[in-house]
């Protein structure tokens, strides 16, 4: 009897985890207004794009804001189905695309990254990077509208704070505290008990958790007078599949210039250069261009 009423409650509490992950559906089906479109047009008019030969976008925009705004668009053009992809994995809705197959990485992934603080860090934002995080969703939402025959599996419309939830320029390199995807299968399914429990040594040493959390990303520019082409060259080894990253340039008239690539999806270069900087995996586009800015200013750049 007490299996039988086991089997029933885990039951429940699965389903309920279930119901609980689509009952936010109706905020990500709403459809963008005349509003929004007035002011994505606007937007648009003061956004240049120019593909060169092989296809790499350069945008160039009256504000930095205009500059993602187009940024998002072409990001859109070349693949807004891995855009989604990311998104649906970030906010933990893959289950609504994928069936029961990604359940409990969704369970995890949103008891891990709170979209409440995400909305509450968007209303809160500084003016200058709320009008960053709406064009971000506007560059999207345009390309939507203009693209009637594109089918989001579930984002129809795209909210700004969605960008907020990513806290790293990579996808899949959430933090997770050791909790094993096991281990939250476990607790949500059919042995909750057994949690904690000794099972055996671990699969990896501390040394070999700790000299893979040391090893990453590299890259090193070298400039024009220092080649034998005479041209600038950037040597970079990302360890990511191909295609997970676009290639850009980005240039603004309030003082963006950058080059390098972004991850489908996000709207700061994760990994890029300029005429003074190259930016590693830890500086994003929108702290390292106002920083840029400022230092510009300074020494009169």
């Amino acid at each position: 009897m007490d299996k039988l009423f086991g089997k029933i409650a885990v039951t429940i509490k699965a389903n309920f985890i279930i119901i609980s992950m689509f009952l936010p559906a109706l905020v990500f089906a709403q459809k963008i207004n005349q509003k929004e479109i007035k002011r994505e047009k606007t937007l648009a008019k003061s956004v240049t794009i120019i593909r060169d030969n092989w296809g790499v976008p350069h945008i160039y925009g009256k504000t930095d804001a205009a500059v993602v705004f187009g940024l998002m668009y072409t990001q859109c053009e070349d693949n807004f189905k891995g855009i989604e992809r990311n998104y649906l994995y970030q906010l933990g809705k893959q289950t609504e695309v994928d069936g029961e197959t990604n359940l409990y990485t969704d369970v995890q992934l949103q008891l891990i990254a709170d979209s409440a603080d995400a909305i509450k860090d968007y209303k809160t934002s500084a003016p200058w990077f709320r009008k960053l995080l709406d064009a971000f969703a506007d560059g999207i939402n345009y390309y939507l509208y203009k693209h009637p025959e594109v089918k989001p599996k579930v984002f129809k419309h795209f909210e700004p704070w969605y960008a907020l939830m990513f806290t790293d320029g990579s996808v899949a390199a959430t933090e997770t505290g050791g909790i094993k995807l096991s281990e939250t299968k476990d607790f949500y399914s059919t042995a909750p008990e057994k949690l904690g429990a000794v099972t055996g040594q671990p699969e990896k040493s501390i040394y070999d958790m700790v000299n893979e959390r040391e090893t990453g990303s590299n890259g090193f520019a070298i400039a024009p007078s220092k080649s034998a082409s005479g041209h600038a060259l950037l040597y970079i080894n990302p360890h990511v599949p191909f295609y997970f990253r676009s290639e850009v340039e980005l240039v603004s008239d309030e003082g963006l210039n950058a080059y390098g690539a972004v991850t489908w999806g996000q709207f700061f270069i994760y990994q890029g250069f300029n005429q003074h900087w190259r930016m590693d995996a830890y500086q994003c586009l929108c702290r390292c261009g106002r920083s840029l800015r400022r230092k510009g200013e300074q020494k009169g750049w």
